[in-house]
């Protein structure tokens, strides 16, 4: 347990560092935005507590925040993720239920499952994020498709993180 922490510390700072400094920097066309800073929370260990999830998701989006001077766009888009992280833990939970002292991560569950989880919190997160960016009934096309691109975007680079750096 004592090793996670400064785990855990180190991929927050190296996370934020790498989206505003790097990713920040690449949009295609305007529509594809890796947001790779969400890896953190997608990779917090099974046991965290609700509380500190949600208190992890606002530092982390107010990081970004801070950088990108957005005025709390990514800090309630990753609460709202943090939020809504156990409820997908639990909808898409194996049989017999998690492991203790297992991570969510492709070399335990599988890529299947890595899959399920990943798109569906990187979907809900780039939705919240991008509905709250144009705060507009009228462009809803828009932003469904700036999800999708961006989700798709974001899930490979999540995936290529996985193989590249995070093993076993």
């Amino acid at each position: 347990m004592i090793k996670i922490i400064p785990r855990n510390l180190f991929r927050f700072v190296v996370l934020v560092l790498l989206q505003v400094w790097v990713l920040n920097n690449i949009q295609f066309s305007g529509f594809v935005n890796p947001y790779l800073y969400i890896l953190f929370i997608l990779l917090l260990p099974f046991e965290t507590p609700g509380w500190l999830v949600l208190i992890l998701s606002f530092f982390l989006g107010l990081s970004v925040d801070m950088f990108t001077d957005t005025l709390g766009m990514h800090a309630s888009a990753s609460v709202f993720m943090g939020f809504i992280r156990p409820y997908v833990l639990q909808s898409i939970a194996p049989r017999d239920g998690y492991e203790a002292g297992t991570f969510p991560r492709i070399f335990y569950y599988g890529l299947i499952w890595f899959l399920k989880y990943a798109i569906i919190l990187i979907f809900i997160h780039h939705l919240f994020l991008f509905t709250i960016e144009v705060f507009k009934f009228g462009s809803y096309y828009l932003v469904l498709w700036r999800t999708f691109l961006s989700t798709i975007f974001t899930t490979v680079f999540v995936i290529l993180s996985q193989y590249l750096i995070f093993r076993k």
